[in-house]
């Protein structure tokens, strides 16, 4: 375990890497958050720090003194592949340089298509997408990183988050406004395949017990995610909750729709299999060995309903 004294410092101001700062100064740790910016809402027990983490320069300075660094950087969609390899490079050469722990924050790209098979972290690494490949290659050199002793890496994956401060998630800023104000809700691919989500707090608590637990090195983890239900089963939750029916827009193939722009789903397209086949993530492993419990989906989306409430009264 870290002691208390330990720095945890979080690379990215994100829903996840803002709902991770929170869980960490929630744990008592001193915690530092970073972006480009270095701006944003007050958060107790953190504090704020820009940088630019793309750089060997900006990531040393913005880890300087940390003992476990979370990666929880993302950039936009259509920038990805080009992006995300520096940045891996700067965090790691920064992190190595410090000599600190680092924790990933990892998505499912790796898989790729599995023909709706359960995702465990055994599942195999079969990624044809330009993106898929991408993320394989990353999560490769962060292993490799750990086998070579350059320093200690683990990897917290997740399937599509859900919660309060998402916005940009196929069960985010296009689904729940929309929701609540009457619009047309996107249903994408088929609604009666099952799909993990992952609940924003559960991926926050999931990292932050990897940071904490140096034992969990050296391998991936599936972060906390509750058991998959359908698309479908979701928006009735949520028509359960808004009190009336949702109107949904069937999305069949990639096409622009709401918040959906043409260069987003241009680039989406490759991954669009992940909603015409099962997505079903299994994340017993680290709920067995630390005793984590994912947030029931019917809470989250409670809770997802409340933030968006909030947030729409305050535009």
């Amino acid at each position: 375990m870290t002691t208390a004294s330990a720095l945890h410092v979080v690379l990215g101001a994100g829903p996840a890497g803002t709902a991770l700062a929170r869980e960490l100064s929630g744990r008592g740790h001193r915690v530092r958050l970073v972006d480009r910016k270095g701006q944003g809402p007050a958060i107790g027990g953190v504090d704020r720090f820009a940088g630019d983490v793309s750089t060997f320069e900006g990531a040393r300075a913005a880890v300087e003194g940390a003992d476990v660094v979370y990666h929880c950087v993302n950039v936009g969609y259509h920038l990805q592949v080009e992006v995300m390899p520096r940045i891996q490079a700067a965090v790691l050469a920064a992190a190595e340089a410090t000599r600190a722990r680092l924790v990933v924050l990892d998505t499912l790209y790796p898989y790729g298509e599995t023909h709706g098979a359960v995702m465990t972290e055994d599942t195999p690494w079969r990624a044809t997408s330009r993106k898929g490949v991408m993320r394989a290659e990353l999560d490769g050199r962060y292993l490799t990183a750990h086998a070579e002793g350059r320093l200690p890496v683990v990897l917290g994956r997740s399937a599509d988050f859900v919660g309060p401060g998402v916005l940009s998630s196929t069960l985010g800023g296009a689904v729940f406004p929309a929701a609540l104000t009457g619009g047309e809700v996107p249903a994408l691919g088929d609604m009666d395949l099952p799909h993990s989500y992952t609940y924003i707090g559960d991926v926050a608590a999931g990292l932050a017990t990897l940071g904490e637990n140096p034992d969990a090195d050296g391998r991936v983890w599936h972060l906390p995610t509750a058991p998959a239900v359908t698309t479908r089963e979701i928006f009735a939750m949520i028509e359960e909750r808004v009190g009336r029916p949702l109107d949904l827009t069937v999305i069949a193939e990639p096409r622009p729709f709401g918040p959906f722009d043409e260069v987003f789903m241009a680039e989406y397209a490759e991954m669009f299999y992940q909603h015409t086949e099962g997505q079903t993530v299994d994340s017993s492993a680290i709920e067995k060995a630390f005793g984590l419990s994912p947030n029931p989906l019917p809470d989250s989306v409670d809770a997802t309903l409340a933030w968006y409430r909030d947030f729409l009264g305050g535009r």
